[in-house]
């Protein structure tokens, strides 16, 4: 069984610590734990892979991050999965998400975008919202500052500390639906 486990994120030194890149921050954190390195792919994605759990019940799992913006992730996505032979039901998009507090997860498969460019892209791509998303909180900004301008800038001070251990449990999480499936998942991790 392959799975094609997907960061959502701009490209570019310029977002590589900010909040909407957070999904991206997830694969690198599976990248590290799993000691991969990232190549680059005709699809315009880097992907690194490896194997999940042995024998019969082992995963082969692709991690995948878009050389291009989050508004236009569907089409690289999209060709890296054809590549690969993978459906949406066994594709895992990690993306950041304004409506859930800072360091909570949440998954579930399909629904809407929730105004979200890169799953509206990924959606438009594959002609269905049949995929599971692992939702990250980054919680919604202070004050009047526009929720665009939020997403691009870097975690404060304060969440910084938590970062880390965010990451990590996202990584969890990954590795935890794609063993035991999304109902198991949402009890032990949906908070």
């Amino acid at each position: 069984m392959t799975w094609l486990v997907v960061g959502l994120g701009n490209p570019g030194d310029k977002y590589v610590a900010t909040r909407h890149n957070v999904g991206q921050m997830v694969i690198d954190e599976l990248a590290k734990r799993h000691s991969l390195k990232f190549s680059s792919h005709k699809s315009r994605t880097d992907v690194a892979a490896y194997k999940l759990g042995s024998g019969a019940d082992a995963h082969s799992i692709i991690l995948a991050k878009s050389h291009s913006y989050m508004n236009e992730s569907g089409g690289p996505i999209k060709a890296v999965a054809s590549f690969y032979s993978i459906e949406p039901a066994k594709i895992i998009v990690l993306h950041d998400e304004l409506d859930i507090g800072y360091a909570a997860i949440r998954s579930k498969i399909a629904g809407g975008d929730n105004g979200h460019n890169g799953l509206k892209s990924l959606t438009s791509a594959f002609g269905t919202a049949e995929y599971y998303r692992v939702r990250l909180g980054i919680g919604r900004p202070m004050g009047q500052q526009d929720p665009a301008d939020f997403v691009l800038k870097q975690f404060s001070k304060e969440e910084k500390k938590d970062l880390g251990e965010f990451l990590d449990r996202g990584a969890d999480v990954v590795e935890f639906l794609i063993s035991e499936g999304l109902e198991k998942t949402q009890t032990k991790f949906n908070s």
